[in-house]
C-alpha cells in the first residue's frame, strides 16, 4: 500500500460524519417549512402597519395601517352572488405588537351577517413590507385565486388556488415567479388576463394570460418608456375590464425617479392582448417605449405635476374613467398643495377631465363607483387626526352629471383616533360591504383595524380584532 493512499483508507470517519451532517440537515428542512402559518387561522382581523422611512419636514412619504395597500394591487374584494359572500384579501399580521406580514383571506356572509376567522394563504416569513400584499380573483368554477405580490427581484411572487370552490380553508401553490403589483382579471370564456410589474432597474409593465391558471403564456412587455439619453423611465398602472374591453391607465417616472411620477397614458385591447390600441382604435405597438407613444392622454410633466393613480372604472356606456391625484411634488405637507382629486374620462367622442375635491396627502387613496349618471368617490379626503399624513376621515363625494361637477355627499367617519387609509371598491360591490379599508397612526407604530361600510356611508363596521368564536358579527360603529 502506498503512503499516499493509506490515509484515505484508515480515516473514513470524518467523511462519514460530514455525510451524516448533511443528511440530518436535509431531513430537517420539512419541519422548517411546517413552521409557517400557511393555511392556518388567525383569531381576528389584524392589519399590517408600515413605514417607508423616507422622511421630510412633515413626516414620512407614506406610512400607517396599510392592510389594503397598494392602489396597484387590485382587486382586493369580490362579491359572489352564487354564495352571497364578499371574499376579500388583505395584508395582516399576528398581533398588536407585530409587523410580520401575512397574506390573508376571508369573507363577509351576506346571509348571516358574520365573518369567519381569516385564513393565512401565505406567511411572508418575517417580511414587514405591504408591497407584498395579495390580490384576488375568482374563476367560473368558484375557485379562489390569491396572487401574492413579490418585491422586485428580491422576493418572488406566488399564485395560490383554493382547494375547494368558494372555500377559504386551504390553498395550494400554483406558481412562483417574478411578479409585483398583481392585477388579475377573469373572463369566463378566455380565462385569466393578468397585468403586473417587473423590476428591470425601474418598474416596467407586463401582462400574461392563461386559460386555466395552471399554464401561462410567456410574459409580454406592455410598457417600458426610454427617454432621451437611453434612460429607462418606469411606470405604475391601474387596470380594468368591461365585457371584452381590457384597458390600463399608467404614468411614467422620468429618469426612473418614482418621486417625479407624471403624465397620464391609456391603452386598450379587445382581443385579449393580441393587439393594442388607443381609445379611437388606432394601433399601438408593444412594448411602448417612447414618451409620445400614442398612448399619452395628458402631459403633466410640462406644468411639473405629479400623478398618483387610484382607480379605474367604466361609465354606463362602457367608456373608461380614471381616478387620480395630481400635486406639485412627492413630499408631504402644504408646500405641495393643491392635491387635486381628478377624473379623466372618455365621453364617447373626446377625453375630459374634472376636479372632484382636494385632500392633504398624495397617498389618500380611495375608489370610484359608477351607476348611471351617478358617480361616487369614497375616500379619506377629510382632515384626519394625523394631519398631512397618509389617509384621513372617510368622505363620500358625488356627481349626478357623469363626472362633470362634484359635491360632498356624506362624512362617513368622524372623530377617529387614527387616520383611515386605502378605501377599496369590491368587484360587484353589494351592501353592506360596499367599501373596505384599514386605519392606523402614520406617525408611530400602532395597531391597525379593518373596516367596511355601505354605499350611503350610514353604516360602518369594524372587523373584530380578536375572535373567540369561529364566526362572529362585525362591530357596528354607526
Amino acid at each position: 500500500m502506498s503512503p499516499v493512499s493509506a490515509p484515505r483508507v484508515q480515516h473514513p470517519a470524518p467523511v462519514i460524519r460530514l455525510f451524516l451532517f448533511f443528511v440530518i440537515i436535509a431531513l430537517s428542512l420539512p419541519s422548517f417549512a411546517q413552521s409557517t402559518l400557511n393555511n392556518q387561522k388567525i383569531d381576528g382581523y389584524k392589519g399590517i402597519w408600515f413605514t417607508l422611512g423616507q422622511f421630510s419636514e412633515y413626516g414620512d412619504k407614506y406610512s400607517g395601517g396599510l392592510g389594503t395597500y397598494t392602489a396597484k394591487h387590485r382587486p382586493l374584494a369580490i362579491y359572489t352572488p352564487e354564495v352571497k359572500k364578499t371574499f376579500f384579501v388583505y395584508g395582516g399580521t399576528t398581533g398588536p405588537d407585530e409587523k410580520h406580514l401575512l397574506c390573508m383571506i376571508s369573507y363577509f356572509d351576506h346571509k348571516t351577517g358574520k365573518v369567519p376567522k381569516p385564513t393565512v394563504v401565505y406567511d411572508k416569513g418575517g417580511v414587514e413590507d405591504p408591497h407584498d400584499n395579495p390580490s384576488l380573483a375568482i374563476d367560473k368554477d368558484g375557485y379562489l385565486w390569491v396572487f401574492v405580490s413579490g418585491r422586485g427581484r428580491k422576493r418572488p411572487g406566488f399564485k395560490y388556488k383554493s382547494d375547494k370552490p368558494f372555500d377559504i380553508e386551504s390553498f395550494s401553490k400554483i406558481t412562483e415567479e417574478e411578479m409585483t403589483y398583481p392585477q388579475p382579471l377573469w373572463d369566463d370564456d378566455m380565462g385569466f388576463f393578468h397585468f403586473f410589474t417587473k423590476y428591470t432597474g425601474v418598474r416596467e409593465l407586463y401582462f400574461e394570460t392563461s386559460k386555466d391558471g395552471i399554464s401561462w403564456v410567456e410574459d409580454k412587455k406592455l410598457a417600458g418608456i426610454i427617454e432621451e439619453g437611453a434612460t429607462k423611465s418606469g411606470h405604475y398602472q391601474v387596470s380594468g375590464k368591461h365585457e371584452n374591453l381590457i384597458c390600463t391607465f399608467f404614468n411614467r417616472h422620468p429618469n426612473g425617479n418614482v418621486d417625479k411620477r407624471t403624465d397620464l397614458y391609456y391603452a386598450q385591447t379587445t382581443d385579449f392582448g393580441k393587439t393594442w390600441t388607443d381609445i379611437f382604435r388606432k394601433n399601438i405597438d408593444l412594448p411602448m417605449t417612447t414618451v409620445n407613444c400614442g398612448a399619452r392622454l395628458i402631459d403633466y410633466a410640462s406644468p411639473g405635476k405629479n400623478v398618483y393613480l387610484k382607480d379605474l372604472n367604466f361609465d354606463r356606456n362602457g367608456n373608461p374613467v380614471c381616478l387620480y391625484i395630481t400635486s406639485d411634488g412627492y413630499e408631504p405637507g402644504p408646500k405641495n398643495n393643491p392635491r387635486d382629486w381628478k377624473v379623466t374620462y372618455f365621453d364617447g367622442s373626446e377625453w375630459k377631465t374634472s376636479i372632484v375635491c382636494q385632500s392633504d396627502h398624495n397617498y389618500d387613496m380611495g375608489s370610484l363607483y359608477i351607476k348611471g349618471n351617478h358617480w361616487t368617490v369614497i375616500a379619506p379626503t377629510g382632515d384626519g387626526p394625523q394631519i398631512y399624513q397618509t389617509g384621513g376621515e372617510v368622505e363620500i363625494w358625488q356627481s349626478v352629471d357623469s363626472g362633470k361637477t362634484w359635491k360632498i355627499k356624506k362624512t362617513v367617519t368622524q372623530g377617529s383616533r387614527n387616520n383611515h387609509t386605502y378605501v377599496r371598491r369590491p368587484v360587484n360591490a353589494k351592501d353592506p360591504f360596499f367599501s373596505f379599508w384599514a386605519d392606523g397612526d402614520p406617525t408611530s407604530f400602532s395597531s391597525s383595524f379593518l373596516y367596511f361600510s355601505d354605499s350611503k356611508g350610514r353604516r360602518v363596521y369594524q372587523l373584530p380584532y380578536k375572535m373567540d368564536a369561529e364566526f362572529i358579527k362585525p362591530i357596528k360603529l354607526k
